[in-house]
């Protein structure tokens, strides 16, 4: 089997592929896998670092200002979606691949279009309640649309083949128990709250945990684990300022990366973050209470629409940048980390949301497609 992905441009478009690659070869160690990025994208190097074949496309997202610099810029986007069209459709007859896979990003459109037209069966995969734009463009021409939220379906046009797969989620999330989790960690029985805000850090996340994580360190209510960001590196100066002795707070551990994800966020008891559909999805199959602060800066407010689909099931709380303040944070925490009885609703309800075998779901619909078109043609 030879099946070739196309996605990039963040990591939430990069890991759901790599994951479902994976999966695959587990599955079939014998299957050939191709994956098709941006050249000079963040696929360039993460899907080598997996252990996947790579081939980059010059491709580029439209500008959606109004302003003659990115009407001339979209000209150009224009002019390498054409020639993007034909790199692809060299390397895929060069590839020859059973079946394409997008997981979004605009450098997805060229090469699954082109696949179609070639007659190869294409499935995308949408990962956020909101989709973006590119997989609303290429789902009238998908054989399936995988969606991760089931908001999703009302945003796509025309006749679509939805199948709810979920978003895959690392084996090593789904293994880790609490209880040893919180013991490797050092945790006794008090509240563990874990925050971040992605790995570069959000300024307004840090000033607004400033508070509540100073006053931790005197009164030592709360065991709080916090990455602060690779642009955050200021932030345990604030901390002293505010008063808090790192050194002497046993219950605060402050780092700039979490780099064991899977064991801080198996020991919280609540969870402070954005609202990227692959932590969501990870909060999800853990059952963790959660705080949501979707960033503002991402296309189509996309985070938005993700942690709604949260909120309206009562399985978090949102804030909105906009409305962020370290008063108005530090009151959610202090009611929800005081409310066993709420706690245990959203942990409860967040679970019942979590789809933890996405993968197997996935890889069940990339077999089924293929044996349908396999029939047709017989």
């Amino acid at each position: 089997m030879k099946l070739l992905f196309a996605g990039g441009g963040t990591a939430g478009h990069i890991n759901p592929a790599l994951a479902i690659a994976g999966y695959v070869k587990e599955r079939q160690p014998d299957a050939e896998i191709l994956y098709v990025g941006a050249k000079g994208g963040m696929e360039e190097r993460l899907v080598p670092q997996a252990g996947f074949d790579f081939r980059g496309i010059t491709v580029q997202g439209f500008r959606r200002q109004i302003s003659f610099k990115a009407l001339k810029e979209n000209i150009v986007t224009v002019k390498k979606a054409i020639s993007a069209s034909k790199e692809a459709k060299k390397i895929i007859e060069a590839f020859q691949p059973d079946i394409c896979i997008g997981t979004g990003g605009y450098v997805s459109g060229p090469v699954l279009r082109t696949a179609a037209k070639m007659g190869i069966p294409t499935l995308i995969h949408e990962q956020n309640a909101y989709p973006g734009v590119t997989n609303k463009m290429l789902s009238k021409h998908a054989d399936r649309v995988m969606l991760a939220m089931p908001d999703a379906r009302k945003h796509f046009k025309g006749k679509c083949h939805f199948v709810d797969t979920g978003n895959p989620v690392r084996g090593e999330i789904l293994i880790q128990e609490k209880a040893a989790a919180r013991r490797q960690l050092g945790l006794d029985e008090r509240p563990v709250v874990l925050s971040f805000g992605g790995s570069l850090g959000a300024r307004k996340i840090n000033e607004s945990l400033a508070d509540v994580i100073a006053r931790s360190a005197k009164d030592g209510r709360y065991q709080h684990i916090h990455a602060y960001g690779q642009y955050g590196k200021w932030f345990p100066d604030l901390l002293k300022e505010k008063g808090a002795d790192l050194s002497a707070a046993k219950n605060l551990d402050i780092r700039e990366y979490i780099n064991d994800m899977p064991v801080c966020l198996a020991a919280a008891d609540l969870v402070i973050a954005r609202a990227g559909a692959i932590t969501l999805s990870e909060i999800q199959v853990k059952g963790k209470p959660s705080i949501l602060i979707p960033s503002p800066n991402v296309a189509e407010n996309h985070q938005f629409h993700n942690a709604m689909s949260l909120v309206n099931q009562q399985a978090a709380v949102m804030i909105e940048e906009k409305d962020l303040t370290p008063e108005k944070l530090t009151e959610e925490i202090d009611k929800l980390a005081s409310d066993p009885q709420r706690l245990a609703l959203y942990a409860e309800n967040a679970q019942r949301m979590a789809i933890a075998d996405a993968s197997k779901r996935i890889y069940a619909v990339i077999i089924e497609v293929l044996s349908a078109r396999k029939s047709q043609k017989g």
